[in-house]
C-alpha cells in the first residue's frame, strides 16, 4: 500500500463476484434517501482496491480521498498511520470526515485504530480513535478497526463508550483465545487472506465477515478457503455472511 495515500485505484482489479453468479440484492433504505431502491450487497467488507463490479466491496477511503463510484459501497475514516504525518491538517480531516457520514454511499467508519508500531503517540491515537468511535454511534454505523499490539487499550474504551453499533476488527490474525476474549466483549472479526485457522474455525457464523484488505487473492478464493476449513458448504458460508453484512450495514 502507498501509505501516502488514502485509496488505492489500481488497474489489478478483481471481481468479488463468482463469475456467471447474480450478486443478493436486498431493499435498502438510509436516512437521506426519501424511496426505496435495491442494492448489491458487498461480499468483502473491507477493500483498498476498487471491485470490477461496483458495490460487491466496501472500498476503504480517507476522507480527503473519498471520490465514489456510482453504487458503490464505501468506509471512511482517520487511519492511526497518518495521524502524525497529517497533525497539522487533521481538523480538516475531521470536517471532512463529518461531511461524509451522512453520505448514502458511506456503510461504516474506519479504519479507525490503535497501533503502537505508528509514529503517533498512542495518546493521541485513543483521542482521535474515541472520536471516531463516537460520532460512529451518532451517525448509527458500524466501526471497522485497525488494531496492533494494543488489545488492553481497545478494551478500555469499548468499556468506556459502552457502543451500540458493532464493532469489527479487521484483518484479523491473533490467535483462538484472543477471538475468544473479543467475541466475549461483542466484537465481530474480519478475517483476510493470513489468519490462524483455528481462530477462524471456532468463529461463530453469525460474527463472521471475509475482506480482501490489501491482498491481490481475490474474494472467491478467500470464500473457498474459509469454507474447506469451517468445513462448511461454500453457499452456504455465503449467504451466511451476506446475512451478516444485510443486518450490520445496511439496517440503519
Amino acid at each position: 500500500m502507498d501509505r501516502s495515500k488514502g485509496c488505492i485505484w489500481q488497474s489489478d482489479v478483481f471481481c468479488a463476484a463468482t463469475p456467471g453468479e447474480v450478486p443478493d440484492m436486498i431493499p435498502f433504505h438510509k436516512k437521506t434517501i426519501f424511496c426505496t431502491i435495491r442494492m448489491i450487497i458487498p461480499v468483502d467488507i473491507h477493500t483498498h482496491r476498487r471491485p470490477q463490479v461496483p458495490g460487491t466491496a466496501i472500498v476503504n477511503c480517507f476522507p480527503e480521498s473519498f471520490v465514489p463510484q456510482t453504487e458503490g459501497w464505501y468506509s471512511v475514516g482517520i487511519h492511526p498511520w497518518y495521524i502524525a504525518s497529517f497533525a497539522a491538517s487533521l481538523n480538516d480531516s475531521k470536517a471532512r470526515f463529518e461531511e461524509l457520514l451522512d453520505h448514502p454511499q458511506v456503510l461504516a467508519v474506519g479504519e479507525a485504530g490503535l497501533d503502537k508500531l505508528a509514529e503517533a503517540p498512542l495518546t493521541l491515537q485513543i483521542e482521535v480513535f474515541e472520536y471516531q468511535a463516537r460520532l460512529a454511534e451518532e451517525a448509527d454505523k458500524p466501526l471497522i478497526i485497525h488494531l496492533v499490539k494494543a488489545v488492553d487499550e481497545l478494551l478500555k474504551l469499548k468499556q468506556k463508550i459502552q457502543p451500540v453499533k458493532p464493532w469489527i476488527i479487521h484483518g484479523f490474525r491473533g490467535k483462538a483465545a484472543l477471538a475468544e476474549e473479543y467475541l466475549r466483549h461483542g466484537f465481530y472479526l474480519s478475517f483476510g487472506e493470513k489468519y490462524q485457522e483455528e481462530a477462524l474455525c471456532i468463529m461463530p457464523s453469525e460474527r463472521l465477515f471475509i475482506e480482501t484488505d490489501e491482498s491481490t487473492v481475490s474474494v472467491d478464493t478467500l470464500y473457498e478457503r474459509a469454507a474447506i476449513l469451517r468445513k462448511t458448504p461454500l453457499e452456504e458460508l455465503r449467504r451466511t455472511i451476506r446475512k451478516n453484512v444485510g443486518e450490520i450495514f445496511f439496517r440503519q
